[in-house]
């Protein structure tokens, strides 16, 4: 198949898949494999248009980000979002990618491991929507800093490949008694230095498989990834208001079982 087909179908699958509880991850594995296109320059590709979905929701908050460099409200104890929130969020996820990176990479990369991760990650979703109660954070200036470090426990469930970083953290959110939107909206800005810092160190790692003929590829995959997840994004906040987490657990499972039954028939 044509690598700029092929940029243009990953770049789409990583714009919808990574901030909706789907395993973006998961799902450039299982859709590479299906394409045949696999291996280093594979791994790298997917690095790159990771980027475009980062920039996408750095631009859709980008004042929200701009008001993080302010440091009043955390000295006059304001009760409102800042920094401390986010490096709440940020560091049991960091903390868990570093002691684990290597280990992940090697032997969680595979499509038989994504399907289990993509169950497991179901079965956490249902039983949030069960066990939520009623809201006490209806936006992120209400978040406390436990419900912050108590979803930033839970994103550490997403380095297994195909559990879902939204997944894990919106479940989170919603088990710390986090509005859909205040939830979903806090994953979105904890993803980004999670993110960069995860797609950063990988790129290092990956330099010597990018070549010069390889840049039309990325591009095309880097800018699909942007503004796809653009749009992903802001219809994922419309769907999760009226209809929950259920129906994405329910695709997960569905998933699972159709590229089970795909590799064994």
């Amino acid at each position: 198949m044509n690598d700029i087909v092929i940029a243009i179908i990953l770049g789409i699958v990583e714009g919808l898949a990574e901030f909706l509880p789907i395993s973006s991850t998961g799902h450039l594995i299982l859709v590479g494999h299906l394409l045949g296109f696999e291996g280093e320059r594979a791994k790298t590709f997917e690095i790159v248009i990771q980027l475009g979905a980062i920039l996408a929701i750095s631009v859709l908050y980008r004042k929200r980000l701009i008001s993080l460099f302010s440091i009043r409200p955390i000295l006059e104890k304001q009760k409102k979002f800042n920094a401390l929130h986010i490096i709440l969020g940020v560091l049991p996820a960091v903390i868990a990618g570093l002691l684990l990176h290597d280990i992940i990479k090697t032997y969680l990369f595979r499509p038989n491991t994504v399907v289990i991760g993509l169950v497991a990650g179901a079965i956490l979703m249902i039983f949030a929507e069960k066990k939520k109660q009623e809201p006490t954070s209806h936006s992120l200036d209400e978040l406390t800093y436990r419900q912050a470090l108590t979803i930033g426990i839970f994103q550490c469930l997403a380095v297994y490949p195909g559990f879902s970083r939204a997944g894990s953290t919106i479940s989170g959110g919603l088990l710390t008694r986090a509005s859909y939107k205040t939830a979903s909206e806090f994953s979105f800005l904890i993803a980004i230095p999670v993110m960069v810092g995860a797609t950063g160190l990988d790129l290092l790692k990956s330099w010597n498989y990018l070549s010069t003929n390889d840049i039309p590829m990325f591009v095309t995959g880097f800018i699909t990834s942007f503004i796809v997840g653009m749009v992903a994004v802001v219809t994922f906040l419309r769907i999760l208001k009226k209809l929950g987490l259920t129906p994405f657990a329910y695709y997960r499972m569905v998933l699972a079982i159709v590229f089970t039954a795909y590799v064994l028939f």
